[in-house]
């Protein structure tokens, strides 16, 4: 009786082997995502790397670039999904991403991509939602590039890194809209909840894809 009890459990050791590999055969890889981010005095750095941490922990493989020292030879069409992220300064989003995006326009367009903006009319002591609102469009309109995510997020008011003229100019832009004019510290206004929503979204409609 013990051969017949051995090759019982041997049986059973082979189906169960069997199964654990049909399991991983059939596991499909996790999304590559390409992020790209244009940033100033880092505050876009840093929402772009909460972004990135909130899609690595569903299992994502996130590439996180800045999008002013990219190589010539950037391929977007090799990852499945693509981020873009940009800041606000005086009004505009860089020059430089504008001419990326344009480049890439159609390899996007065939992709799941989201964009944020950011911006201290997004938040802060008194938001211009509005505003906002017209530099995603603007961004948008300029690059004929229409993501399927967008969304603009409050920045931060980073005397301690300023320049001693754009310090100036920023104090003035703070007298006049009620901001905070103490330069011996800085002010973070980034909504960081509302940062890993967007992630989840985009996570989301990248598995619809």
């Amino acid at each position: 009786m013990l051969p017949h009890h051995f090759g019982c459990v041997e049986n059973d050791q082979i189906a169960t082997d069997t199964s654990r590999n049909a399991v991983a055969d059939t596991t499909t890889p996790m999304p590559r995502i390409l992020l790209l981010y244009a940033t100033t005095e880092g505050q876009t750095a840093l929402i772009a790397e909460r972004i990135a941490h909130t899609l690595r922990e569903k299992g994502h493989n996130v590439e996180m670039l800045p999008a002013d020292t990219t190589l010539p030879d950037l391929n977007p069409a090799a990852y499945d999904g693509v981020m873009v992220g940009a800041s606000i300064h005086y009004g505009h989003h860089p020059a430089y991403l504008h001419k990326l995006i344009s480049r890439h326009r159609e390899v996007l367009a065939a992709r799941p991509c989201a964009f944020f903006s950011v911006s201290l009319s997004a938040g802060g002591p008194r938001p211009k939602l509005a505003a906002a609102q017209r530099y995603l469009d603007k961004f948008m309109r300029k690059t004929g590039w229409q993501p399927q995510l967008a969304a603009s997020f409050a920045g931060a008011l980073k005397y301690s890194v300023y320049g001693p003229i754009k310090r100036r100019v920023m104090i003035v832009f703070m007298t006049l809209g009620g901001g905070e004019t103490n330069t011996s510290r800085d002010y973070e206004y980034t909504d960081w909840a509302a940062v890993e929503r967007f992630a989840h979204s985009y996570a989301q409609r990248l598995a619809r894809a």
